[in-house]
């Protein structure tokens, strides 16, 4: 399976058979996405940072919140996380995604900005490749995602919603989670091919460029 990272929380993944798209943006927000094409589009929340499933090619199907579906051969399941530090409050609707292609399961966690409950984590479980917000502001800051790693215990950790020099420009830079997360060999990559053969049992972060 491939994984690549346009910014934002919008990656691609790609199995032999069919490919995903995570949170496609909008224009507005900073730069417009290449040409995509997938078979399944998921959607954490309603906002143009995460809405905008049009910039998907081939007429996808498209997940808009909790619930199991199967497209092509890929799993997902949705599970609700809403956004709010104030137990008083609902908060923003968030949906994390469990996705299972080749026997690999990586969890998209979209806009969440509060550690996940034990009910939700117990969800959340058996998770190779976590994709995980970092930057702060309405996302988990470094210190908090650092946080959820320990408590999730993914294979490999790959951040996302930090600042880029054409996106997100209002978060932290990804070097506040590295520190945290005492990574110092992060060279960032170009796409990340995985097999359920090659995870291993410790922790590693994987950081991504930015595909144009």
């Amino acid at each position: 399976m491939e994984i690549t990272w346009y910014g934002g929380a919008c990656f691609r993944m790609r199995g032999k058979g069919a490919a995903l798209i995570t949170d496609p943006f909008a224009p507005e927000e900073g730069f417009r996405l290449p040409r995509l094409s997938a078979d399944i589009v998921t959607i954490s929340h309603d906002a143009p940072s995460a809405n905008y499933a049009r910039a998907v090619r081939d007429n996808p199907y498209v997940v808009r919140g909790p619930g199991e579906y199967e497209v092509s051969g890929i799993f997902v399941l949705g599970v609700a996380c809403h956004a709010s530090d104030a137990p008083s409050v609902e908060g923003t609707p968030n949906t994390a995604y469990l996705i299972e292609i080749e026997d690999v399961v990586v969890c998209h966690l979209g806009d969440l900005n509060v550690v996940p409950t034990q009910e939700q984590i117990e969800e959340l479980d058996g998770i190779d490749v976590l994709l995980l917000p970092v930057g702060g502001g309405d996302v988990l800051t470094a210190t908090r995602a650092a946080e959820v790693v320990n408590l999730i215990e993914p294979k490999v950790v790959i951040p996302m919603r930090y600042r880029l020099p054409d996106l997100d420009r209002q978060r932290a830079t990804v070097t506040r989670f590295l520190t945290e997360m005492e990574t110092r060999d992060a060279e960032p990559q170009e796409l990340l091919r995985i097999t359920a053969s090659q995870l291993g049992e410790d922790t590693q972060v994987c950081v991504l460029a930015p595909r144009r």
